[in-house]
């Protein structure tokens, strides 16, 4: 895992659950992490979740997924970019 990326999922339907993320983003490659953001009280997707994948992989996905229609809602991928590293 030394190549590890952390990609940003966004504009994700309420109804998306941590088997979809998965089903999603595998179809690119090996799914080493994967952390869907849901509401604490009703448990539903607040909409966005985070993706851990090798880098070549994550890229394919990136290309493949960013855009696309998924369930009605155009998805927003990206690699995740850490705001208090920035030089």
């Amino acid at each position: 895992m030394k190549n590890l990326k952390k990609l940003f999922v966004g504009n994700l339907p309420a109804s998306t659950t941590e088997n979809d993320l998965l089903n999603l983003f595998a179809q690119f490659g090996t799914v080493r992490s994967s952390k869907l953001i849901t509401d604490i009280f009703t448990d539903q997707c607040k909409g966005f979740g985070f993706i851990g994948m090798e880098g070549h992989e994550a890229r394919a996905a990136i290309a493949g997924l960013n855009g696309k229609d998924f369930n009605g809602n155009s998805l927003r991928v990206g690699f995740e970019t850490a705001k208090s590293s920035r030089r």
